[in-house]
């Protein structure tokens, strides 16, 4: 299995995160979009765009198998209601990407250090060279539009985190994550991105639990486009 750099953080600044965030979630009552015409939107919008998505998927899944097989892979992750399930990517990383960090942790307490502040680093040796480009216009996301159509994922919601990270992520104060369908985009990822601890990550699903709209997603997923092309992931 490969590691997936999410965040993750026990209260250490964040590089360049925004300071202040919405109003705290409370649970709300049902509302229509977030109740039903959300699903809608996701199937709708995935159709519309799968003429593009598949055949730029095909592509990158093909130039990722030069580097090394396989070129697609799934990690658990936690979803609506605490369901678990896969969540596929483009491979990012080379094979022995654990054995590579175990060892850079192990003789940098530096390096140690990053990784546990922010579960990514920021020169990571253990990235592809196809990989550095995924990343930085979150390209390996692509998949995830399968993981749209059979309902784990939407394409705005909170960034996915595995059961591994459930009780970390309660500790920071997460408490909307649950209540939704993560998601391929959302306010994280256009943002915070990689710049952001765990506890930041939090408050940003808190936030986007309460404000929730069509409206919103539409703005959020034009903003991604943005992101892609600033090429400000890692």
């Amino acid at each position: 299995m490969f590691v997936d750099a999410d965040t993750y953080a026990t209260g250490a600044p964040s590089k360049g995160a925004r300071k202040t965030f919405g109003p705290t979630y409370a649970h709300k009552p049902w509302r229509i979009y977030a109740g039903g015409l959300k699903r809608v939107f996701d199937i709708a919008f995935a159709l519309a765009i799968s003429p593009i998505a598949l055949p730029l998927i095909a592509v990158l899944w093909a130039l990722v198998r030069i580097e090394g097989k396989p070129a697609i892979y799934a990690h658990l992750r936690v979803g609506k209601d605490g369901h678990l399930f896969q969540c596929y990517k483009l491979r990012t990383m080379k094979l022995d990407a654990d054995a590579i960090l175990a060892r850079l942790c192990a003789e940098n307490p530096e390096i140690a250090a990053e990784w546990h502040t922010y579960q990514k680093l920021e020169n990571d040796p253990r990235i592809t060279q196809m990989g550095r480009f995924l990343r930085a216009t979150s390209l390996d996301e692509l998949p995830q539009l399968w993981n749209v159509i059979t309902g784990d994922m939407s394409f705005v919601g909170p960034r996915p985190y595995t059961p591994d990270q459930e009780t970390m992520y309660e500790n920071a104060g997460g408490r909307a994550y649950r209540d939704m369908r993560p998601g391929i985009t959302g306010i994280w990822q256009v943002e915070g991105r990689s710049a952001t601890t765990f506890i930041d990550r939090a408050r940003f699903d808190n936030d986007y639990g309460v404000r929730q709209s069509l409206a919103l997603d539409l703005s959020l997923i034009v903003r991604t486009v943005g992101v892609v092309f600033a090429k400000t992931g890692r």
